[in-house]
């Protein structure tokens, strides 16, 4: 490790400290961007659009039955079978904390539990607060790695292990769905569609990064990924080790994690039904929560506010579980799921760019070139 000390920003802050400046400088820019006002703007209009979501579903809900059967179903959930679900879910971030540690202790960076766990809750504030199709919660998480010594390669490969194994976690968690709905004689048309598009998101990401990253010297591509702001960020696969990401075992450890948060997940929104009453079999809400995350995921909401909440309550409906208790424990689910990260994921994500300030104000190490 050689060299100086960090450079501030002009816009007054501090970059990533020199012994990752690299990956700071390449990342920076994106962050900077994506906090600027037209970000902002865009966000804003996200929970606009979310919100109008919610209230068209709201409304028919009220149209169609009792709005204010489900809200008192939801107050009068059981205690017990609601600690339950907040257990469930802590245990979620556990199991993503898991993911990205298993690069990294194969890389000889194992970081601490507490400092993973705390960097997960991050990235889901900073998506769901600044929707980014995962770009802004990723970089958060990359910069906090970086602050605790990883090498820029092995945060960034820690990183792309995280979005390969969910991305197989959930394509096997939608085929099973729809393998269950077929069964039970509720697939229709309107399924195998979504699944199709699905299908088709799910490929077409990961493609359009690699196409940017083979291509980057075409001039017009490389005016696209500058666009986008992803040229810089592409850039850094060049210094990925490949025989650590496509590592098997590590792959199978990390899918495996990757389906025990869907199963953590569905299991919330099974719980949540027996704490308003409507116990059910575990498959109707897997089946349910799948197709819900399926149809958040293509929707042209980015939170997927309104567009999950409609399909669950749809599915839950359509699989034998009354109109009331479905909304009731979709929205039971999103509270635990959605809402309640919001607040200490604010005060972390504060922590964490002040402690990145921090460092960079009085970092004296080299960078490494």
């Amino acid at each position: 490790m050689n060299a100086g000390p960090s450079t501030p920003h002009p816009d007054g802050e501090s970059s990533v400290a020199q012994a990752d400046a690299p990956l700071a400088q390449r990342a920076a820019p994106s962050a900077r961007t994506m906090l600027a006002a037209p970000a902002r703007r865009r966000a804003q209009a996200a929970w606009a659009m979310g919100l109008l979501c919610l209230l068209a579903l709201v409304l028919m809900v009220v149209h169609a039955s009792s709005l204010e059967r489900s809200l008192a179903l939801a107050r009068a959930a059981r205690p017990g079978w609601l600690l339950i679900a907040l257990a469930a879910q802590i245990a979620t971030y556990v199991c993503a904390a898991l993911v990205w540690r298993q690069p990294l202790q194969d890389s000889g960076y194992a970081l601490p539990m507490r400092v993973l766990i705390r960097l997960g809750v991050v990235k889901v504030f900073t998506d769901q607060a600044l929707p980014s199709a995962g770009l802004g919660g990723s970089l958060m998480a990359i910069r906090g790695l970086l602050r605790n010594g990883v090498p820029r390669s092995i945060a960034l490969t820690a990183l792309l292990s995280s979005l390969l194994s969910r991305d197989i976690a959930f394509l096997i968690v939608v085929l099973a769905s729809a393998a269950i709905l077929w069964l039970r004689h509720a697939a229709g048309a309107a399924l195998l569609i979504g699944v199709a598009v699905f299908l088709l998101v799910l490929l077409l990401v990961p493609a359009f990064l690699i196409a940017l990253h083979r291509w980057n010297r075409d001039p017009r591509v490389a005016a696209l990924g500058k666009w986008l702001h992803l040229s810089r960020l592409i850039e850094s696969f060049n210094d990925v080790p490949l025989d650590l990401l496509l590592n098997p075992r590590v792959l199978v450890r990390t899918v495996a994690l990757q389906l025990a948060i869907f199963l953590l997940d569905a299991g919330t929104l099974w719980v949540a039904l027996g704490a308003v009453g409507a116990q059910t079999r575990f498959v109707v809400a897997f089946a349910s929560f799948a197709v819900a995350s399926m149809a958040a995921t293509i929707g042209p909401v980015p939170v997927g506010l309104g567009t999950f909440e409609a399909a669950s309550v749809g599915m839950l409906k359509l699989l034998g579980v009354p109109l009331e208790a479905a909304l009731a424990a979709t929205l039971l689910l999103r509270g635990f799921t959605f809402w309640l990260p919001m607040l200490p994921g604010f005060w972390l994500a504060r922590f964490e760019l002040r402690a990145s300030r921090r460092k960079a104000a009085t970092s004296d190490e080299p960078s490494i070139h």
